[in-house]
C-alpha cells in the first residue's frame, strides 16, 4: 500500500471520530501545556535570579548586626582600653580623636602589632560584659579594608521608612531612606539618569541633598526631567535633588533602586536614624574565587573589636546559588508532574488503541485479504496514534499560551519561547508514538481468517 492511502486511511479514521480524538488526546492536552509552561516558568525563574543580582558584584560581601537586648563583649575597643560609645568616642559612623571621616582610626592610628600577631591590634581585650549597642561604623570598615587581604572597596549603609513631601504629592507618602556612602554606587552598579551620586564631600559635611529612584522620581514630580534640581521634604527637612538613576526593576543589596530615595550616609545618621541604626557593611572582594577566605578573615577582624558578638555575615554569590537552587527545584518538581501527566496521556491512547483494534479487526482483516502486509497496518495505527497525540499537543501549547496571562497575573515570572513550544510538540508526538506501538503491534500481527471471523 502506498504512503499516501495510508494517510488517507487515517485522516478518514480521525476525521469521523473528531469527539473520540479529542477525549483520548487530554493527557496530551495537559502535558503538553504544562510541558511548555514548565520550561517557561524556568526559564523566567532564571532570568529573574539574573535579574535580582545584576547589580550585585559576585564579591559583594554583606556584613551586618542583629541587636538582641544585651550583647556581651558589644562594645568596639578603642586604643584606651574603653569601649566606643563612651568616654567621648563616637557610634554609627562616627570618629575619635578629631579624625578626619570615613574610617579614620580611633586615638590616631594602629597600635600595637599586626593583624595575627603579638599584641591586641585595637587596643587591650576587655574582658567584663557590656550592654552596649553594636553599630558598625568607618572604623570598622577601614579596618576591614587595610587588614583583610583582598577586599577592594567597602561602604556603609543603612534603610530606613520616612514621610516624604515636595513635587506634586497632594500630602505625605511613606518612602525607603537609603543613607549611603559615596562608593555605594560603584559597588551596586548604579547608574545616573540624570545629574550625579552623592559625593564624598557630601557625606562629610551631612549636606541635605539626595538622588531619586526613577519610579520614586516620577511619583513626586511626575517626570524625571522636572524631578531633577528639585527639593523634596524627608522628616519635614528640605533636600535637593542632585541626580535620578536609570530604572533598573531589581534590588541591590537590599534596597530597591527605583523605589528609594538615596541621601548621604551621615546626613541620615544625624537627621532620620541617629544612634539606633543598624547599618550594613558592604565590601567587595577581588577575586570572586576567594570570598570564602575574606569572609573568614573579616570574621577575624571583627572578632578583635567585638570579641563576643555574632555578626551575619553573606555574599552575592550564595544568595544567587541559593535562588538559582530554589528555582531548579521548583522547575524539577514541575518536570516531574509533566512526565507523570504524559504517562497518563499515553496510557489514556493506548487504552483507546486497543479498543479500536478489536472493534475494527474485521478491517484489518480485509486489509491484509486485499494485500496489505503487516508493515502497512503497524505504520497506519502508529500514524493514528501519533497524529492524535499531535492534534493534543497543539491544543496543549495553545492551552499554555491562554493561561500565561494568568499567570502572570499571579505575579509568576513567565518567559515564553518557541523552543519551549516544539519540545513540547515532540514530547506529545512522542509519547503518542510510544504508547502506540504495542495496539499498533498486535492489530499487525491479526491472522486475517482470523479477523475476518470475527464478531
Amino acid at each position: 500500500m502506498k504512503l499516501t492511502e495510508i494517510f488517507r486511511l487515517v485522516w478518514l479514521n480521525l476525521t469521523s471520530n473528531k469527539f473520540k480524538v479529542i477525549l483520548t488526546s487530554t493527557g496530551i492536552i495537559v502535558g503538553s501545556a504544562t510541558i511548555m509552561l514548565v520550561i517557561a516558568i524556568g526559564r523566567g525563574g532564571r532570568e529573574e535570579v539574573a535579574d535580582q543580582f545584576k547589580n550585585l558584584n559576585a564579591g559583594a560581601i554583606d556584613i551586618t548586626y542583629e541587636y538582641q537586648g544585651t550583647d556581651l563583649g558589644s562594645g568596639r575597643m578603642t586604643d584606651g582600653g574603653m569601649p566606643e560609645g563612651s568616654g567621648g568616642g563616637m557610634t554609627g559612623g562616627g570618629t575619635a580623636g578629631g579624625e578626619m571621616p570615613g574610617g579614620g582610626m580611633a586615638g590616631g592610628g594602629m597600635p600595637g602589632g599586626g593583624m595575627f600577631g603579638g599584641g591586641d591590634m585595637f587596643g587591650n581585650a576587655r574582658d567584663a560584659a557590656n550592654t552596649e549597642r553594636i553599630t558598625l561604623s568607618a572604623d570598622d570598615l577601614e579596618d576591614i579594608l587595610t587588614f583583610v587581604p583582598g577586599v577592594e572597596a567597602g561602604c556603609l549603609s543603612f534603610t530606613t521608612v520616612s514621610a516624604v513631601d515636595g513635587g506634586e504629592l497632594d500630602e505625605n507618602a511613606s518612602y525607603t531612606i537609603a543613607g549611603v556612602q559615596s562608593d555605594y554606587a560603584s559597588l551596586s552598579n548604579l547608574k545616573m539618569a540624570l545629574g550625579e551620586f552623592l559625593s564624598e564631600d557630601d557625606d562629610t559635611y551631612k549636606e541635605k541633598v539626595c538622588v531619586l529612584g526613577y519610579d520614586t522620581a516620577r511619583e513626586i514630580f511626575g517626570s524625571v526631567y522636572d524631578a531633577y534640581d528639585g527639593t523634596v521634604y524627608i522628616d519635614n527637612r528640605p533636600y535637593q535633588v542632585i541626580g535620578i538613576l536609570n530604572q533598573m526593576g531589581t534590588v541591590a543589596s537590599g534596597i530597591s533602586p527605583d523605589d528609594a530615595i538615596f541621601i548621604p550616609y551621615n546626613t541620615g545618621l544625624k537627621y532620620l536614624a541617629g544612634d539606633n541604626v543598624s547599618p550594613t557593611l558592604t565590601v567587595i572582594a577581588e577575586d570572586v574565587n576567594a570570598v570564602e577566605t575574606v569572609i573568614t578573615d573579616v570574621e577575624t577582624v571583627l572578632a578583635e573589636s567585638y570579641p563576643n558578638a555574632e555578626f551575619t555575615i553573606s555574599d552575592a554569590g550564595s544568595r544567587m546559588e541559593a535562588a538559582s537552587a530554589s528555582n531548579d527545584t521548583l522547575t524539577m518538581l514541575l518536570i516531574c508532574m509533566a512526565v507523570i501527566v504524559f504517562i497518563v496521556g499515553g496510557l489514556g491512547i493506548m487504552n483507546v488503541l486497543f479498543v479500536s483494534v478489536k472493534e475494527r479487526t474485521n478491517e484489518i482483516g480485509i486489509l491484509k485479504v486485499i494485500g496489505c502486509s503487516r508493515k502497512d497496518i503497524l505504520l497506519e495505527f502508529l500514524l493514528e496514534a501519533s497524529c492524535t497525540s499531535l492534534v493534543g499537543a497543539v491544543l496543549g501549547v495553545m492551552l499554555a499560551l491562554a493561561l500565561t496571562p494568568a499567570l502572570e497575573y499571579f505575579s509568576v515570572t513567565v518567559s515564553l519561547s518557541v523552543s519551549g513550544g516544539v519540545l513540547s510538540l515532540l514530547f506529545g508526538v512522542l509519547t503518542g508514538t510510544v504508547f502506540g506501538f504495542y495496539p499498533a503491534y498486535q492489530a499487525s500481527s491479526l491472522i486475517p481468517v482470523e479477523a475476518l471471523n470475527h464478531e
